[in-house]
């Protein structure tokens, strides 16, 4: 048995399951159902009071109705968040599944109970609003009444926004479960075994390349089969998409997903083309790292190799010490929060039959904990996931205070603690290694992950673009054609450096974020590029910089993105900070170059 297998059989891991009683309570299953009841009530008691009338309130009474809200999203997040992660650890299961699928229908008939207050909110005159948002006691969800109001030439009327909410449920909710639930049931045959989709992309880290390519076979193999359907999905939910944005009037596919980014047209295209004149780096990478590898030229499957023959693994019980002694090293506070993941059961680690692949970090509700899932293989990869997962898991506690309208932040931002834990953890990691070529080993997975979330997030950005655009210009799209521009987008990224095999083509679609949040991945190299930054910092500070940081993460979403990063001194407004950012990342790949000479 391999050293990875071992540690996939260990007892902690297999017994690192988190535990969701919290969420209802304490209490068993049905008391989900006496939320959504106890909640639904509180809704039509909401209307009753404050329909129509939401432009004669004063300050203390738009805070009595905010905090009646507030109330009513906390027992609703606190049921779907129990649904919902449910679901994530098995979803074959279905009694899972129908729990899920009722808690989405109730949930969406509370929305449109309580829709009009937005609508009415929004259609206030600016110096009203301005007057009633001055008051101390809004103090709680000031940031997210003037965000809500940027959405005011997007809303439609109310019975139009109610019949949107009603049929999301059928339309976009449902679509999504099914891909989630098709791409969890993807079985690559690899060495005569059934292997889960993470555990056969976990291969792909192998230092020996005939079992990578064996293991890329395989994963497209499995990805053929279901390919159309797939590919159907994503048509239907890009024509969704065009519906809507047209009913709303957002001038292109991304407008609606930098609005709720709170950042402009203008500084999202400025990051991507920033990001695309750089395509320089991960092609100096590739070419390096066929030399270091002893190839001609990479394969798309050998970009994650190591570069060196050991095959480094970890047991999950040196992976939790060395993330939380890093975590504790940084900020004591920070490594008491992420102790309390481990000791109070808020994580769920093991790869498990029909789990959902990947690793994620759910919030849940401010009166409740976040949780973090992760498919654990005993990877070196794996240590740094865990610690970026943790890096969600501790913005999320510390900003529990701001409440359920300021505890999260647009995404532009949330990956910023996530990137900065990781980057902490590597850099431990590095100062460990005894050898030059153990440092080449680690600076080499480090470009890799800094690539993946930079650069090759901003080739999924493209496609996405593409598909899109072309679904909207040409209608419907084949599997081929979907398929040639994945290819086409790849290729930018890749230049020469990388072959492209066949199967390959078929990769894009296993993606999630693709399906659930479109424009969603371009936030990943704004959120790598903004943690470097914050890091770099650090480096320069030293303990000063420890309290503006665990500030900047208490924070939430309170405030804009420009006076969140204020708190590290960073310039979101600055049009060289992208390129400052990726200085960092050329740097990496320069020390790499020096080292491997």
């Amino acid at each position: 048995m391999s050293a990875v297998a071992d540690n996939l059989a260990d007892p902690e891991l297999l017994a690192t399951e988190w535990n969701l009683s919290p969420l209802i309570g304490g209490e068993h299953e049905s008391a989900v159902e006496r939320m959504l009841e106890q909640s639904s009530d509180q809704a039509s008691r909401f209307a009753a009071a404050y329909a129509g009338k939401v432009g004669d309130l004063d300050s203390d009474g738009l805070a009595a109705a905010m905090h009646e809200l507030e109330q009513i999203n906390d027992l609703v997040g606190r049921a779907a968040s129990y649904a919902a992660l449910r679901f994530a650890t098995d979803t074959a299961d279905p009694a899972r599944g129908a729990l899920l699928q009722r808690v989405q229908e109730r949930a969406t008939e509370i929305e449109t109970k309580i829709l009009f207050f937005e609508l009415e909110w929004a259609a206030l005159e600016d110096a009203r609003a301005d007057k009633l948002l001055a008051g101390p006691q809004l103090d709680f969800c000031r940031h997210h009444l003037r965000s809500a109001r940027r959405y005011r030439p997007h809303l439609l009327s109310e019975s139009e926004e109610k019949l949107l909410a009603e049929k999301s449920i059928s339309s976009q909710s449902a679509w999504g479960r099914l891909f989630g639930e098709l791409v969890a049931a993807l079985r690559p045959q690899l060495d005569e075994q059934e292997l889960t989709l993470d555990v056969a992309l976990s291969r792909l880290q192998s230092p020996d390349r005939d079992a990578r390519r064996s293991a890329a076979e395989a994963v497209s193999d499995a990805l053929r089969p279901g390919l159309r359907t797939r590919s159907f999905i994503y048509n239907t939910l890009a024509y969704d998409k065009s519906v809507e944005d047209r009913l709303r009037h957002y001038p292109h596919w991304l407008a609606s997903r930098n609005l709720a980014n709170e950042t402009s047209d203008e500084s999202v295209l400025a990051l991507i083309e920033a990001v695309r004149r750089r395509y320089d780096i991960p092609q100096r990478w590739y070419a390096l790292k066929a030399k270091l590898l002893d190839v001609p030229r990479l394969a798309d499957y050998d970009r994650a190799a190591p570069v060196l023959s050991e095959d480094l693994t970890f047991s999950f019980a040196e992976a939790r010490e060395l993330v939380l002694d890093t975590y504790n090293s940084f900020s004591p506070e920070a490594g008491r929060i992420a102790r309390r993941f481990f000791d109070e059961h808020w994580i769920d680690a093991p790869v498990r039959p029909h789990k959902r692949g990947g690793a994620f970090c759910s919030y849940t509700v401010p009166s409740v904990h976040p949780y973090v899932m992760l498919n654990f293989t005993a990877r070196r990869r794996d240590v740094l996931t865990m610690a970026h997962e943790l890096g969600h898991g501790l913005h999320a506690a510390l900003a529990q205070p701001q409440g359920v309208f300021h505890q999260s932040t647009p995404l532009t931002l949330a990956e910023t603690a996530s990137v900065f834990g990781e980057t902490l953890v590597f850099e431990r990691l590095l100062e460990a290694a005894d050898s030059d070529e153990q440092r080449l080993s680690l600076l080499a997975e480090r470009i890799d992950g800094g690539i993946a979330t930079v650069f090759r997030q901003m080739a999924m950005n493209r496609f996405e673009h593409l598909v899109h655009t072309r679904r909207r210009a040409e209608g419907e799209l084949s599997a081929d054609r979907v398929c040639e521009l994945w290819t086409e987008t790849q290729a930018e990224l890749f230049g020469d450096s990388v072959e492209i095999t066949d199967g390959y083509r078929m990769w894009w679609s296993y993606v999630p974020h693709f399906i659930n949040t479109p424009g969603y991945v371009y936030a990943y190299a704004y959120g790598q590029l903004l943690a470097l930054s914050a890091y770099g910092r650090y480096r320069e500070q030293g303990e000063s910089f420890v309290p503006r940081y665990l500030e900047l993460l208490a924070a939430g979403g309170s405030r804009s993105p420009e006076e969140l990063a204020g708190f590290v001194e960073i310039d979101l407004a600055d049009p060289g900070f992208w390129d400052a950012g990726l200085v960092l990342v050329d740097e990496q790949l320069a020390e790499a170059e020096k080292l491997a000479a």
